[in-house]
């Protein structure tokens, strides 16, 4: 970890091209106000990432990430329960959830899935939950956004199941080439994170040094896991930057073709260009 923890790493030099953070929670980095929106996408945008996609765990953070998405042209959202929520999903939320699915500036359903990490919800109601979520997406016609956490088995026999949407993407990929192998087989999308960067995460890294370029997304999660070098400390759209870069060094290709490539996979995927339009 380099520098004070509580602090924001360095504004990196801005990139030679601009590419999409695929998945990012802008209230949890501590935007209210269309002004806070405003700050945190204004120091991504002179990082070169220019584009963001803030994701809802919760009702409360769908509503708001729908909102957002009108405020600034920068942003546009995704909407879910998140697993660890889902005790007690019912018809309110699923009412509240397909309503605002059907948002212009919202791209995508999530972030939905398996976590046996936690507690908070029950594997079986997390499942029935994760069966809910893939439905919406098909009907919708919006891209899945997975959340797996020490599940990957029942997530792709889920997704088997009950027939994956057009557009999948395992947000903050965590699985090994094997994984990831199985996962590309199925057509799905694989976005990185923070710990693709962690130079102990040995498995992680050669599945993203292995990942098909029509197939990578790179996106930060922020507030939570920051790359390295700067692991530990407060994480905001702009560092997107330095995960891009390691990416690049990993896979020992050329930064601005790998940025260019990657807006082009979001822009395909999410349609950021038709939802600009809203």
């Amino acid at each position: 970890m380099t520098g004070r923890r509580g602090e924001r790493p360095p504004a990196p030099e801005p990139l030679p091209a601009p590419v999409v953070d695929a998945h990012t929670h802008l209230d949890a980095c501590g935007a209210k106000t269309p002004r806070d929106v405003a700050a945190l996408l204004d120091r991504a945008t002179a990082a070169g990432v220019d584009r963001v996609i803030t994701v809802a765990d919760d009702l409360e953070a769908a509503r708001w990430a729908a909102e957002a998405a009108t405020w600034d042209d920068r942003v546009f959202a995704a909407v879910a329960l998140h697993p660890t929520r889902t005790t007690g999903f019912g018809e309110h939320e699923r009412a509240v959830l397909a309503e605002l699915a059907g948002h212009p500036r919202v791209v995508a359903i999530g972030e939905t899935g398996l976590d046996y990490y936690w507690d908070y919800a029950s594997p079986e109601d997390q499942r029935a939950a994760f069966r809910w979520h893939v439905g919406l997406a098909k009907d919708t016609g919006k891209p899945l956004m997975i959340h797996d956490r020490e599940a990957h088995e029942d997530v792709l026999r889920v997704l088997d199941e009950e027939g994956a949407p057009a557009e999948v993407v395992f947000h903050c990929f965590s699985g090994d080439l094997d994984f990831a192998r199985r996962c590309v087989e199925r057509g799905f999308t694989l976005s990185f994170a923070g710990p693709a960067t962690f130079r102990n995460a040995h498995a992680l890294r050669e599945a993203a040094r292995w990942t098909p370029e029509e197939r990578l997304l790179v996106e930060t999660d922020a507030p939570f896991l920051t790359p390295h070098p700067y692991r530990g400390r407060p994480n905001e759209p702009y560092c997107a930057n330095y995960t891009l870069r390691d990416l690049a060094t990993l896979r020992e290709v050329d930064l601005a073709e790998l940025a260019s490539a990657i807006t082009r996979n979001a822009e395909r995927i999410f349609g950021l260009r038709d939802a600009a339009q809203h």
